[in-house]
């Protein structure tokens, strides 16, 4: 793969790999989008719009109101406007649906794509619609065109 101008990188506030990926990418002098701080700015979280941090589950009408708050509405713009414009995914594992769903969007939409593995990983067959499985940081930067 020829070196992307920018990299959207999904994965989950949860995930405690995704602050080295994004320090990794900007050591590297690699254009990318942190949706945790985007534009130097905060990124959205559902407890800005009333739900509980880190909740696995709110009711159904709960939710309904939260997805429409004008919160949410931009926290959405502002990563579907990043998404569009890299012309490279990366999703961090493990994550939930929100990156999968980026993930599986940015295959539709032909851009390049790449899952960094976790270890020990849960196979997972739908991968196989991704350009690169990545079993290390390393094995990432070198395709996304990172010299030693």
């Amino acid at each position: 793969m020829t070196r992307p101008k920018y990299v959207y990188v999904a994965s989950s506030w949860r995930n405690q790999l995704y602050p080295g990926v994004i320090a990794a990418l900007r050591a590297a002098g690699i254009d990318h989008y942190d949706f945790r701080n985007p534009d130097g700015g905060t990124g959205f979280s559902w407890d800005q719009v009333g739900g509980t941090p880190f909740s696995r589950s709110e009711a159904a009408d709960v939710y309904l109101k939260m997805i429409e708050h004008p919160r949410a509405v931009e926290g959405f713009k502002a990563d579907f406007d990043a998404m569009q414009r890299a012309d490279a995914f990366v999703l961090v594992l493990p994550c939930g649906k929100s990156a999968h769903l980026e993930l599986g969007w940015a295959v539709g939409s032909g851009k390049q794509t790449a899952v960094l593995l976790e270890d020990p990983m849960e196979p997972e067959l739908m991968y196989r619609m991704v350009d690169h499985l990545a079993p290390s940081l390393f094995d990432l930067l070198g395709w996304l065109g990172v010299e030693d």
